[in-house]
């Protein structure tokens, strides 16, 4: 098993694009769930950390 470490700030792609066309997500929030922002329309989800690491890709920009 994979342990991924995130941090705030971190953007993502995931596999599936946004309606609005966008892969890329910014995390804001950390915890049991992980809420990330949309880069192209600015909408907020917040997904379970199990669900978050099955559908992200890779991480695109690391916050320093």
């Amino acid at each position: 098993m994979e342990i991924n470490a995130y941090v705030l700030g971190d953007h993502v792609e995931m596999k599936k694009k946004h309606p609005c066309g966008s892969f890329e997500w910014e995390i804001i929030r950390l915890g049991a769930d992980i809420k990330i922002k949309c880069c192209g329309c600015g909408h907020i989800v917040m997904l379970q950390r199990a669900k978050f690491n099955k559908q992200i890709k890779k991480v695109v920009k690391e916050e320093k």
